[in-house]
């Protein structure tokens, strides 16, 4: 039996959001759901999930679909885009490894 999962309203309408915005795009283009998923590499039925705004979907998956129908996730260019990776891998590179949870019992007894 498998565990439901929950998620946030925002996550929810978000992923609601991507998939009519690839269906708008592909239907745009003229493509059948089949010519897509072809194109995608995926079922037709994992393209009518990410459509749907399906949360069990994986996010390569709807992240390849999108840039296949032209999608722009996060910038019109792709240049500062590599710029943005490059500088959260320089802000991690400053920060810890891991990240300890320090348990120390504090002493209260006046």
């Amino acid at each position: 039996m498998s565990k439901s999962r929950h998620y946030s309203k925002f996550a929810v309408e978000a992923a609601s959001l991507l998939g009519k915005q690839i269906k708008l795009e592909r239907k745009m283009r003229q493509w059948s759901e089949s010519n897509l998923a072809e194109r995608s590499g995926v079922s037709r039925a994992t393209l009518q999930k990410i459509e749907a705004g399906d949360m069990s979907c994986a996010i390569g998956i709807v992240f390849e679909v999108a840039s296949i129908v032209g999608i722009c996730l996060f910038e019109s260019d792709n240049q500062p885009l590599v710029k943005n990776i490059q500088r959260t891998q320089d802000t991690l590179a400053l920060l810890p490894k891991r990240i300890r949870v320090k348990n120390k019992k504090v002493d209260d007894d006046f």
